[in-house]
C-alpha cells in the first residue's frame, strides 16, 4: 500500500466545506522535537483527518495518530518499543474572546488558526505526540531485567530512641504537686 504524505498546513474552514478526509503519513524526520525525546522511532506517522461542520456549524477537525517510538526504561536502562496512538478533536479558532473560548463544547479543543485561516498541522501532531508520552518510561515489571528485589537501594536504620521534648515539662509539674 503506498503511503501518502498529508500537506504540514490546512484550511480547517474550506476543508469542512468540502467535508475532506485526510488518510496519510507525516514523516517523523520532520518532528524534530519528537524525534529529540525519544531513542528511534518509526519512519512515519499513520493519520487519519476528518474535517466537518458539526450541529452547530461550528468547523471540526478529529482523528487519530499513530507510531511506535522507542524510550528507554527509567529502571534499568533498557530500550523498549512503546505504541503511541493518539485521539484528538479540535475547533478552529481566531482572535476570540475568552468567553467566546468557554461557549466552545468541552469535546473540542481549541486551536489557534494564523493570519491566513491556516492551521499547522505538523506542529500540532508533534505537540500531541510529544504529550502523549509517559511522564517516566518504565518497561511492565514482568518484562523489566530489574526485578522487585534488585529496586531496593542500602538499608533502612531503625529510629533512635530520643528523649520526649515534653518530658521537663512533666517534671515541672511533678515539682510543683
Amino acid at each position: 500500500m503506498q503511503k501518502v504524505k498529508l500537506p504540514h498546513s490546512v484550511d480547517p474552514v474550506k476543508s469542512a466545506v468540502k467535508r475532506s478526509d485526510y488518510s496519510g503519513v507525516f514523516a517523523t524526520k520532520d518532528m524534530e522535537r519528537l524525534c529529540g525525546a525519544v531513542v528511534s522511532s518509526d519512519d512515519w506517522v499513520t493519520a487519519e483527518i476528518q474535517f466537518e461542520k458539526d450541529a452547530q456549524g461550528l468547523t471540526v477537525f478529529h482523528g487519530y495518530l499513530e507510531t511506535q517510538v522507542t524510550l528507554i526504561c527509567q529502571r534499568c536502562n533498557g530500550e523498549f518499543a512503546h505504541p503511541l496512538h493518539v485521539d484528538f478533536c479540535y475547533s478552529p479558532v481566531q482572535g476570540q474572546s475568552q468567553f467566546e473560548l468557554e461557549q466552545l463544547p468541552e469535546a473540542y479543543d481549541p486551536v489557534e488558526v494564523d493570519d491566513h485561516g491556516m492551521i499547522e498541522l505538523l506542529q500540532l501532531f508533534e505537540d500531541e505526540l510529544i504529550l502523549s508520552l509517559p511522564i517516566v518510561a518504565l518497561h511492565a515489571e514482568e518484562a523489566c531485567s530489574v526485578g522487585q528485589d534488585d529496586m531496593q537501594f542500602g538499608e533502612i536504620e531503625s529510629e533512635q530512641e530520643q528523649p520526649n521534648p515534653f518530658a521537663v515539662l512533666k517534671e515541672l509539674k511533678r515539682d510543683q504537686e
